[in-house]
């Protein structure tokens, strides 16, 4: 079927075949525009692909690196590295052939994978933030992250995603074709009580909470860091201004793209939600989704590939051995100059030991 025809009409189709048949009709939509979709998602399904597969490389060769806050990292890349093949290559084929030509289940499993896979980074980044917020606000709190709390923090992760991953295949919402129709994901587009009340739901506590837990906890790790510095300097300590700014910098870069690839996907479910009536154009519909799709592409740069210990580390990768870094610097704060008093001293030790090989 030419991708500019016009839709099939599916009134006088029995029901059986109904859905076989949404999902291999595109709307109305221009080839060009199916290409050009096609090939800016291979772009970002290479760079997904090659960018985790890097990280979950140089972390499993190097078990000095795994430690208990960097398992976060590694599982961030593992769900990252599924969005891709899940998600972004199946795109990638299906914009180029002009519609979801691979049946109802595939679209199904798409719908599911992207939606379980994007929560459980969605969450893992803000597990990661209050961890970073125990380390640096609560020095006490920070000597009890142990290899064993993280995996049990993941382990709940996994299990809450898994629930509203679950949830629409067993009748509460649904999967299916979305925008272009070259796409699958959380069936938004229904208009029904069920639907509502799921979208709902899952705005509140999949998007808007780790948003708030998110910028509470970086806010906090920022003041305190400034709070920290200016003690330092008045105690005659070498000033860590530069350490200071690089932080701020990583922390306005994760909560940009976080925004950047989450919100318009969110707005659209609200949107929705608060009117049903209002007609959305195929395009801006697809749109939300294929933003979420490229978080995966900076999530590595961000949590891995911006510290220098990490960066070696994949240099050393990439090059089979050949790249021989330099005397190693360090990223966090440097605690060396501090007053001996007990307290600053037991800090210094918990910022260093959990901190050391990321960017704040």
């Amino acid at each position: 079927m030419d991708s500019n025809s016009t839709q099939w009409s599916y009134g006088s189709l029995p029901p059986s075949i109904h859905a076989e048949v949404v999902t291999a009709t595109p709307t109305i939509f221009p080839r060009l525009g199916y290409s050009i979709i096609s090939f800016l998602m291979f772009i970002n399904t290479v760079l997904t692909v090659f960018n985790n597969s890097l990280v979950i490389t140089v972390m499993l060769r190097n078990p000095s690196l795994l430690q208990p806050m960097t398992v976060f990292i590694l599982s961030l890349a593992v769900s990252d590295l599924m969005i891709g093949l899940c998600g972004s290559l199946i795109v990638t084929i299906t914009n180029h052939q002009g519609s979801f030509f691979i049946g109802h289940i595939a679209c199904v499993f798409q719908g599911f994978a992207v939606n379980y896979f994007g929560l459980v980074s969605l969450c893992t980044l803000t597990l990661l933030a209050y961890e970073r917020y125990n380390v640096v606000c609560k020095p006490r709190a920070g000597l009890k992250l142990s290899m064993r709390r993280s995996i049990i923090g993941l382990l709940f992760v996994y299990i809450y995603c898994l629930f509203w991953a679950v949830a629409p295949l067993f009748g509460w919402s649904s999967y299916g074709p979305e925008g272009v129709q070259t796409s699958c994901s959380l069936a938004w587009e229904e208009r029904s009580w069920s639907n509502y009340s799921y979208l709902i739901l899952y705005t509140i506590l999949c998007f808007i909470i780790p948003v708030i837990v998110i910028i509470y906890c970086y806010s906090r790790v920022l003041k305190s860091m400034k709070k920290l510095n200016k003690s330092v300097e008045l105690q005659g300590g070498r000033s860590s201004q530069k350490e200071n700014d690089h932080a701020i910098n990583m922390v306005l870069a994760m909560i940009i793209t976080f925004f950047v690839c989450w919100l318009p996907y969110t707005a659209l479910s609200v949107v929705v939600v608060v009117d049903p009536e209002l007609y959305i154009p195929p395009l801006v519909a697809t749109m939300p989704m294929y933003f979420a799709k490229t978080s995966p592409v900076y999530n590595p740069i961000i949590y891995f590939l911006s510290n220098k210990q990490f960066r070696d580390a994949a240099l050393e990768v990439l090059t089979c051995g050949r790249y021989i870094p330099r005397a190693p610097t360090a990223v966090s704060i440097n605690m060396r100059s501090l007053n001996k008093r007990s307290r600053l001293t037991s800090f210094s030790r918990n910022v260093n030991s959990h901190s050391k090989v990321l960017p704040l």
